[in-house]
């Protein structure tokens, strides 16, 4: 435990340098094109956590899941000062499992001490959004976005870009900045106001 603070305390002191350097610490990627895995994105900046359950939507939601939503700090940092996503963000979204129990409701809301609402459950999918306009010039945008699978952990190490219509294009359509759904997340509404 004390190796994994002093690790994320190593980590968010190379960040903060990187950005106060005007630099964007990017994404790893590998000879073949696909990119790693980001490493302690739960020590990122936490921008929201939206959730389209099942029991709200016919039983079939498209997206059920929790989706934890983190910022590279250097990208926020970027984002914070400019009202804009700068070359080589990196975006990471981890999924969780909507609770399911006996205290739990038709509409699939559970009772819990805090009231009746949505819980996190499990972890199960990790994603990754990278802005790089000059190595994915033919992604929408230059976004282009990688699933390291949808389960438990652990993760798969690395994955390729995913197809333009299984992400791009819907966040084309509907994204209110740049791709991104700033709309759903108030940390990077209250930035903008700034513009």
């Amino acid at each position: 435990m004390k190796k994994a603070i002093i690790a994320a305390f190593g980590l968010l002191a190379m960040t903060v340098s990187a950005a106060s350097a005007g630099e964007i610490v990017r994404a790893s990627f590998n000879d073949d094109g696909t990119v790693n895995a980001p490493k302690e994105w739960r020590t990122w900046v936490f921008v929201g956590s939206p959730v389209t359950p099942n029991a709200l939507n016919g039983g079939a939601a498209p997206f059920p899941e929790f989706h934890n939503v983190y910022v590279e700090p250097s990208a926020f940092e970027y984002y914070s000062k400019h009202g804009k996503w700068a070359e080589g963000t990196q975006i990471a979204k981890e999924l969780t499992t909507v609770k399911t129990g006996d205290n739990c409701n038709e509409d699939g809301s559970c009772a819990e001490v805090s009231g009746v609402g949505y819980f996190n459950a499990e972890f199960s999918g990790l994603e990754l959004l990278v802005k790089d306009t000059k190595r994915f010039a033919d992604q929408p945008g230059g976004w282009a976005f990688f699933n390291f699978g949808h389960h438990a952990p652990p993760y798969k190490p690395t994955s390729g870009v995913l197809p333009v219509e299984m992400c791009s294009s819907c966040h084309e359509a509907n994204a209110e900045t740049d791709f991104i759904f700033t709309q759903f997340y108030p940390l990077l509404k209250e930035v903008r106001k700034g513009e």
